[in-house]
């Protein structure tokens, strides 16, 4: 007979799970000692459980495969709750192990005692309290199905006494994925063939859902001459081997892939929920596609719905579309190589003894990383860089905090992705802000000894927090950090840092970083007056910087405003 913990471990261990990410509790003893003593699931130990939850959603994301993190009573789970919030957003499979007081004690206020079934309700697609050793194989069983199926997070909620226990019937269930193709209706393909047809220009915008369509997306592209816009979680399935890509539009995109799409009489949105409804032009036709029937439409009117896969539906409607000509094609491809000029032209090295444009930064980080790297960028002005500067080809991968939004996932999303293949190039592309917010986990790399490379756009600054408000002129206020050496931090932690202060110095810090065995952090400082402009400024943005620059001055910190000019110049010609 085998108890509760036990019984988990083997199913999970049959599942093709290979590890746990975590922090033990006295509520999570059975667990981690059923991990003890067997030899198939690591215990990937943390510093903290908000990144076990992100280690657990970038293996996921990575892999496909289910993966799961666990959390000790009250505390311990709770902290998992950001990075399952972020695995749920980013549809993922994650099991979340959260771990109960005493099971005589629940209702009666004890010592950490909290609900995490109602906590996690609302990131989750499966949450269950487990209540006694005969409910949990098929609780668990139930689960892993609904993590799977649904491409989320589920989460069992276990007294630590309930774990102890003995499990009447010792069964461990297979979960196979099921595989079936989705396919809109015909009628509902002819009326988004007419849309497309009788519009002069179509423009196409894909997200995650064109995620194995590259081929058939390409096809109808050739097709309608449709120059093809990319969302951020979009952009490493379709840049690549693309005669039609003109960029990225949003808060983070750039003027060609807004222009294309402002120009177009027709968009096709190919499995994207794109946030910004501010970006699509009021004029267009809107077709969207979408597995989840109930995501289409909640952004903006759409004239056609088509509930299916991009692939087959692209392949689907493809021979119902007729042949358009070239010139909206030809016109928003010449816009791209001019914004791609200018953006280029951006990043440029400084002189010695000035600070570093981050653009810079990023163009030699994307020259000298391998072609299978796998990049994640914290959130704020690092994902800003990855979006413009970083080049996919296929094998590259691109994961972060997209959906979410949060600060401080790079690092422990390189964690999952390390622990799972420690031979992946991984680049944790994080902000100062980010990397002090868990910096603990430098030791958690350190400690599993995982080859991660973290370069550190270093501003001395909440950045991305100091432009929202200069578009909305206010004076910036509580967003300046007062960093440490964070090389020097990472040497004394036994981690291999690498402090750099000019352009000269950033090719060789990033290749001695790629040559070195084991994790190298290179902690870069970049200018903090850097301004990423979105791709069309609105009347209420400049007014915003008009009313930033003059409240500046008048609080006395006009040198504020000449660092801004200065550093800034140049994307003004």
């Amino acid at each position: 007979m085998a108890t509760v913990a036990e019984n988990m471990i083997t199913t999970l261990s049959l599942n093709g799970v290979e590890r746990i990410y975590g922090i033990s509790g006295d509520s999570l003893n059975g667990l981690t000692d059923a991990i003890r003593r067997q030899d198939t699931i690591d215990w990937v130990s943390v510093r903290h459980e908000e990144s076990a939850a992100f280690a657990a959603g970038a293996e996921a994301e990575m892999t496909g495969n289910l993966t799961v993190c666990a959390g000790s009573c009250g505390p311990g789970n709770l902290h998992l709750i950001n990075g399952l919030y972020d695995a749920h957003r980013n549809r993922v499979p994650v099991l979340a192990i959260a771990a109960q007081i005493p099971t005589t004690e629940i209702g009666t206020n004890y010592f950490q005692e909290t609900h995490p079934q109602e906590l996690f309700r609302e990131c989750s697609v499966y949450c269950e309290y487990v209540a006694s050793a005969e409910q949990m194989p098929r609780l668990l069983e139930i689960a892993m199905r609904t993590a799977v199926e649904k491409s989320g997070v589920a989460v069992l909620v276990i007294p630590g006494d309930v774990a102890l226990g003995d499990v009447p019937q010792n069964r461990h269930t297979l979960i196979e994925p099921t595989r079936s193709s989705i396919i809109p209706a015909l009628d509902q393909l002819e009326a988004a063939a007419q849309a497309l047809n009788s519009a002069k220009s179509v423009t196409i915008l894909g997200g995650a859902g064109t995620k194995d369509a590259h081929t058939e997306v390409m096809a109808l592209a050739k097709v309608l001459n449709a120059p093809i816009v990319h969302a951020l979680r979009g952009k490493e399935y379709l840049e690549y081997d693309n005669p039609f890509d003109v960029g990225m539009t949003g808060l983070l995109g750039f003027a060609s892939g807004y222009r294309a799409m402002e120009d177009a009489d027709a968009l096709l949105l190919l499995g994207t929920d794109f946030p910004y409804p501010q970006f699509i032009p009021e004029k267009a036709a809107v077709i969207q596609v979408d597995l989840r029937g109930e995501q289409i439409g909640r952004r903006y009117p759409v004239d056609v719905a088509l509930r299916g896969g991009v692939r087959e539906t692209a392949e689907a409607l493809l021979p119902l579309v007729t042949k358009k000509k070239g010139k909206h094609l030809k016109t928003a491809r010449e816009h791209y190589r001019k914004t791609r000029e200018k953006l280029d032209d951006l990043a440029s090295p400084t002189p010695d003894g000035e600070p570093i444009h981050p653009q810079y930064l990023t163009r030699l980080l994307d020259e000298i990383a391998p072609d299978n790297t796998v990049f994640i960028p914290d959130v704020g002005s690092p994902v800003m860089y990855a979006a413009r500067y970083l080049t996919m080809n296929g094998s590259r991968r691109l994961i972060g905090s997209f959906s979410h939004g949060t600060m401080a996932n790079a690092l422990p999303q390189s964690i999952g992705v390390l622990a799972q293949d420690p031979s992946r190039p991984t680049v944790s592309m994080s902000g100062d802000g980010g990397l002090s917010m868990l910096l603990g986990e430098l030791l958690t790399v350190r400690q599993h000894g995982l080859p991660a490379k973290i370069v550190v756009y270093n501003n001395s600054s909440l950045n991305f927090v100091e432009l929202e408000m200069k578009a909305a002129g206010i004076v910036n206020f509580a967003t300046e950090l007062d960093d440490p050496n964070f090389a020097a931090l990472a040497n004394a932690m036994g981690i291999t840092g690498i402090r750099v202060e000019n352009s000269s110095e950033v090719e060789p810090a990033l290749r001695t970083a790629f040559a070195t065995e084991g994790p190298v952090l290179v902690d870069v400082v970049t200018d903090r007056q850097e301004l990423s402009m979105p791709p069309s400024i609105t009347a209420e943005q400049a007014k915003g910087f008009t009313l930033y620059a003059i409240r500046t001055v008048m609080s006395g910190r006009g040198d504020e405003l000449l660092d801004l000019a200065k550093s800034n110049l140049r994307q003004l010609f």
